[in-house]
């Protein structure tokens, strides 16, 4: 077929020529500054407009945008049964390997979407989310040391992994004061995506660590670890991500530190206030792991292929796991979906219970068994239902399961069908100065009683 004037424009030559460059060379491993990370985030959006969208988040203290780039089937906008999940790197300016990683993940990922049969299952069915630099004043500004090197901090000289509302302190408020601007953008992020699953992405051991990080010496205090309501879905996540990963769960890559299975808990390894991954999961309802991906900080830029070889099939397994458990939609009593309703699991009693969001939407990632549902909306009758909830990462899909919820006999049968009932009021507070010790966590189990149930699961994931 001939091709017209008209079509071979410079634009269309312009891009061909981009494309061929990239499937024969890749993206450059080295460290990028802030206006390449931009230049290529631009160019990646507008090369594969089909499935890809870079957007902002906000801006860092120097004014400088923090951007993500959004890769999936419907790139620009929610649909109800599709995930959200994010990748967060380089929160701490000068840990720099998972600022690499997820430039190279992009770029695997769209070379491979309609290739790969794995990555296009992956993106057809979850909705991705990267923001390779959380801290890019702090990159601008690191030295290239191993572990002593300045850059941590953002430009305020702010820690911003001790920065976001703690539930755990008297300062667990989400005020805006003292909030840093990175931290904010983040927050208001959250409250608009309503993400499922996330990682961030740090450096200076090689582990996978996951909350709570830190306590009240409540009875969430467990063994030395802050155990959380799903801690057994949080083992068998960062179990995922070690055993996936080259090293990991060997749990001795760094000389100065042993992690048995390659994974730990947060406030186990070190109390840490104001984290971003206990607010993730305690008040955002996304559950967060933090990934810690080279015992030096700032390695040699020679030995950042390795560090791809050794985490590429990690960072796939690991976002597969959105489709563990169960999701759905809620419906009150006219057929209408509504939001917030509590969509709670027995057993399971977050400090933050679980809703339901726009259209109805929610989300409970839960390891294969049976479990029993508490949902509650004003003016209903309280639904309770039991689900036995398969293994769903194999299929790219978690059970799906709507609730039907049914008017109260003592609700106003006068209320009209297009009338949305007031949001109900959380069974637990959620912005309470000072939280209470918790009552019990059933289901959270340590890693020594977890590890049998969850290796099982991880080798059927592995072997697909």
């Amino acid at each position: 077929m001939m091709l017209s004037a008209s079509t071979t424009s410079p634009i269309v030559c312009s891009w061909c020529l981009w494309t061929l460059l990239s499937l024969c060379y890749g993206l450059e491993f080295r460290y990028h500054n802030s206006a390449e990370v931009e230049k290529y985030l631009r160019e990646v959006s507008r090369n594969y407009p089909a499935f890809t969208y870079r957007y902002s988040i906000g801006r860092s203290v120097e004014g400088r945008h923090l951007w993500v780039l959004v890769l999936g089937k419907f790139p620009k906008e929610h649909k109800v049964g599709i995930p959200e999940f994010k990748y967060v790197g380089n929160m701490h300016g000068n840990e720099v390997v998972g600022r690499v990683l997820l430039l190279q993940l992009i770029d695997y990922l769209t070379k491979g979407y309609r290739s790969n049969p794995v990555v296009t299952r992956l993106l057809d069915s979850t909705r991705v989310h990267i923001l390779p630099s959380m801290n890019p004043d702090g990159f601008e500004s690191s030295s290239r040391e191993c572990m002593n090197g300045y850059g941590r901090y953002n430009s305020n000289g702010v820690d911003l992994n001790r920065n976001f509302p703690d539930f755990f302190t008297r300062e667990g408020e989400e005020e805006e004061e003292d909030r840093e601007f990175e931290v904010l953008a983040i927050m208001e992020w959250m409250k608009q995506e309503r993400f499922v699953l996330s990682a961030n992405l740090h450096g200076g051991a090689v582990v996978a660590s996951y909350p709570y990080d830190n306590s009240n010496g409540g009875n969430e205090l467990q063994e030395g670890a802050s155990v959380s309501p799903d801690n057994d879905v949080f083992i068998h996540l960062a179990t995922t991500y070690s055993y996936s990963h080259a090293q990991m769960h060997q749990g001795n890559a760094c000389s100065d530190s042993s992690f048995p299975h390659g994974i730990t808990n947060g406030y186990q390894w070190y109390k840490l206030p104001g984290g971003m991954q206990d607010y993730n999961y305690v008040r955002q309802q996304c559950l967060e792991i933090t990934l810690e991906l080279s015992c030096c900080k700032f390695p040699p830029e020679r030995e950042l292929p390795g560090y791809w070889d050794a985490n590429r099939a990690a960072l796939m397994s690991y976002m597969q796991q959105v489709h563990l458990g169960v999701k759905g939609q809620v419906f009150d009593g006219n057929g209408n979906p509504v939001r917030d309703a509590v969509v709670e699991v027995q057993g399971r009693k977050n400090l933050c219970p679980f809703r339901s969001g726009a259209d109805g939407e929610y989300y409970r990632l839960l390891l294969p068994g049976n479990y029993t549902f508490k949902v509650t909306f004003p003016e209903h009758e309280t639904l309770i239902e039991t689900l036995y909830v398969p293994y769903g990462p194999e299929k790219y899909s978690a059970l799906k399961h709507d609730f039907w919820l049914q008017r109260s006999i003592n609700s106003s049968a006068s209320t009209p069908a297009s009338t949305p009932a007031s949001p109900t009021k959380p069974t637990k507070p959620c912005s309470d100065r000072g939280l209470q010790p918790q009552d019990s966590h059933s289901p959270a189990l340590l890693v020594t009683s977890g590890m049998t149930l969850l290796l099982p699961l991880l080798l059927l994931s592995l072997l697909m």
